[in-house]
């Protein structure tokens, strides 16, 4: 893949922008420094830009008119690249409760994709897949089909997970229903990270799903019961718990700015995941679209079921909930760029190579202008946007 060295811009690393150069080598980081002079690397010139990691969106069903439930390897390039024009380097398929064999037929879209050569894919890259659902409360259903909603059963989840080839990284289930408490430590020795949503639970129950190994909180403030002063419910536990990190969906429409300030004073800047959930309408104008099985009405930007069910997902993309946080918080981009980077990456285990400027880590990187808006996209040090 060659040497490519970013340089003349300020680079994000411990949380702050610093004068630095990065040299990126085979899609990864080589080396950081004052100076680096390569004489084989194609030079960058960042013209006194911000350089910090890619975003990463770990809950989105589509974009550019493509449905994840629906999607075909092609589709799913579809997407990959317009989240490249919005500053995002990975993400994760979320797959609509649907039937067993609409969610077998989307892992193996999926595998035909990943096993595309790299010189096929043009755009961020498709980490793997985030089930939202079958294992939901009925009563929080939001845009789920009530009557695809299961019990939970972990020879399921296994199946799936055989398919995806340890690809299903992440798992959203209510923890009320039957067999999920059970089942926690299960997909969790599967590798799938589980976070706990659309659900009513009592705050007793919540808790028992994080201590049995639930780590985070779907779209945290939507589909799930509220707190109450004596009933603090799931919302109080996800809020309370140390261990858990809050997805935040940040368009203004999901959350009242308020409560987005209040998450974050509750939960510290290190443990808020921002995300999309956004649908196919993503990029487009208002119209008619789809969400899984569902019809969906999109007006003014609000994505709404066609049968009046509610919100169904959004038409947010990373660089506007990016602005959004920070238009709300008052926060720079220093503080809000781990919501959408390192915090994701620790969620779903991907820490370790991705989420930070380091040494040994992916080249993913997104170009910020001095309004905080996506100038261009890197990922393994190739320009995509």
């Amino acid at each position: 893949m060659g040497k490519t060295c970013f340089y003349n811009g300020l680079v994000y690393v411990n949380h702050h922008f610093e004068p630095l150069c990065v040299l990126a080598q085979d899609g990864r980081i080589a080396r950081i420094g004052s100076w680096i002079a390569d004489p084989e690397a194609e030079r960058v010139d960042l013209q006194g830009l911000r350089l910090a990691p890619g975003f990463l969106d770990i809950h989105t069903h589509g974009a550019a008119g493509v449905d994840v439930n629906s999607a075909d390897p092609d589709g799913y390039e579809k997407i990959c690249r317009f989240m490249a024009s919005q500053g995002t380097t990975g993400w994760l398929g979320s797959v609509l409760t649907d039937t067993k064999e609409q969610t077998l037929a989307c892992i193996s879209a999926y595998h035909t994709w990943k096993s595309q050569g790299e010189a096929e894919h043009q755009g961020a890259e498709l980490m793997g897949i985030h089930l939202e659902g079958p294992f939901l409360a009925p009563e929080y259903k939001g845009a789920m089909p009530e009557y695809l909603l299961k019990k939970a059963s972990v020879d399921l989840v296994r199946e799936y997970q055989q398919a995806a080839g340890g690809d299903i990284r992440y798992i959203t289930v209510s923890p009320e229903v039957e067999g999920v408490l059970e089942s926690i430590p299960a997909f969790k020795e599967m590798g799938i990270q589980v976070a706990i949503g659309h659900s009513g639970a009592d705050y007793d129950t919540a808790m028992e799903a994080i201590r049995r190994g639930a780590r985070g909180a779907t779209h945290t403030g939507n589909a799930m019961k509220m707190l109450h002063q004596h009933f603090p419910a799931i919302w109080g536990a996800v809020l309370e718990d140390d261990r858990v990190c809050c997805e935040v969906i940040c368009d203004g429409r999901h959350l009242h700015p308020a409560t987005v300030r209040l998450i974050l004073k509750t939960k510290g800047l290190d443990k808020v995941a921002a995300i999309t959930d956004s649908i196919m309408a993503a990029g487009l104008p208002d119209g008619n679209y789809k969400l899984g099985v569902n019809d969906v009405v999109v007006k003014d930007g609000d994505a709404q079921l066609a049968n009046g069910g509610g919100r169904a997902g959004s038409t947010l993309t990373t660089g506007r909930a990016f602005l959004k946080f920070m238009e709300f918080t008052g926060y720079g981009p220093e503080e809000i760029l781990p919501l959408l980077t390192e915090n994701p990456a620790r969620l779903i285990g991907e820490d370790h190579k991705r989420g930070y400027i380091r040494e040994g880590y992916r080249a993913d990187f997104v170009v910020l202008d001095p309004e905080n808006r996506v100038v261009s996209t890197y990922v393994g040090g190739r320009k995509v946007f």
